[in-house]
């Protein structure tokens, strides 16, 4: 299995990592006379191999994801999910979350679609959670960063709040709580026999190019926040505010997420950042899962979509499932981070 590591290791630094990406631009700064040491270089050396980095998986990722989502109109997914029930449904709405690369407000219209379509409101609120908490990008981008282990926990654990929410959501019977728009809404659907490779190709480019132009300004915003945090604020603050010795790090972190507007291309930066300085890891992703889960412009959207009553209950599950997986992150970062 030796050989397996050293394979998987080449995968993970330099396929998800990207560290020749990071040596080429470090070694063309230092040509440009550029000091990588001091806190100027290292903050123009990570803005620039971050947000490549980003932006060139973003695009890989969501050329790939969104073929396969062409595959999944909202009337082919009610038909798919129609035919199972109860958790099995729950369970399927979240893995479909996981190939829609969008953001929380990205979602949203998703989750209008689905509903009007006739699914349970707990399966269409577990897919609601899952889509913008846990994607196969997230995955990728996680993996290359923090290791498999965290990526590989973080996403079950999302897919876990996810079939859990929407569990909750759904014993709690507030089907009267979603706008009546959305329940009288028609359905419109492409007959999958009319799309064609190329048509699927051409609508996985439009969907790159839409993505990547929305996200892009939140990207540079997040790299940039994530260059400060790395390269000029003291350790010392890090550790103080976010580390080990203050036991409300991950409460703090969640609520700090919430204001923010950004999709996990835009956090995984800052994560990064604040890991480096020494936040505890459970801080660190319960900060990510606050910002991409229920960001407030999202949750002033689904406002528009469904009432108070199931707005606070969306809320409070998702809030109680993002603290409870930032204090299980903190006791087990020994074991994940080796």
């Amino acid at each position: 299995m030796e050989w397996f590591a050293r394979l998987w290791n080449i995968v993970e630094r330099q396929l998800l990592g990207m560290t020749w990406l990071r040596d080429l631009i470090g070694a063309a700064l230092e040509a440009l006379g550029l000091d990588l040491t001091g806190p100027v270089g290292s903050s123009i050396h990570f803005f620039l191999y971050d947000t490549v980095k980003i932006m060139v998986l973003l695009a890989v990722l969501i050329l790939v994801i969104s073929y396969i989502q062409s595959y999944f109109p909202p009337e082919r997914t009610k038909h798919i999910l129609g035919r199972l029930h109860g958790l099995g449904a729950r369970c399927a709405a979240a893995l479909l979350g996981t190939v829609t690369p969008f953001c929380s407000c990205s979602s949203i219209p998703l989750f209008i679609g689905f509903t009007s379509a006739g699914l349970p409101l707990g399966v269409t609120f577990s897919f609601l959670i899952s889509s913008p908490m846990v994607d196969l990008g997230s995955l990728v981008l996680l993996m290359g960063i923090f290791g498999w282990r965290v990526a590989a926990v973080y996403v079950l654990l999302g897919l876990a709040i996810a079939v859990a929410g929407g569990t909750l959501i759904e014993k709690a019977h507030l089907e009267d709580q979603v706008a009546g728009f959305i329940r009288t809404a028609p359905v419109f659907d492409v007959p999958q026999a009319a799309l064609r490779p190329r048509d699927r190709l051409r609508f996985a480019r439009d969907q790159v190019a839409n993505t990547a132009r929305k996200v892009f300004p939140y990207v540079l915003a997040g790299v940039a926040i994530g260059a400060v945090i790395h390269n000029w604020l003291p350790e010392r603050w890090i550790v103080t505010l976010l580390g080990g010795g203050n036991p409300l790090g991950v409460v703090l972190a969640t609520a700090a997420g919430i204001p923010m507007y950004a999709d996990i291309f835009g956090t995984i930066p800052i994560a990064e950042a604040l890991l480096a300085k020494g936040a505890q890891l459970g801080v660190v992703l319960s900060f990510m899962m606050g910002v991409t889960t229920l960001s407030l412009p999202s949750l002033v959207m689904l406002r528009k979509a469904v009432k108070p009553k199931l707005l606070a209950l969306f809320v409070a599950v998702c809030t109680a499932g993002i603290i409870a997986v930032g204090y299980f992150f903190n006791a087990v970062q020994a074991l994940l981070l080796v």
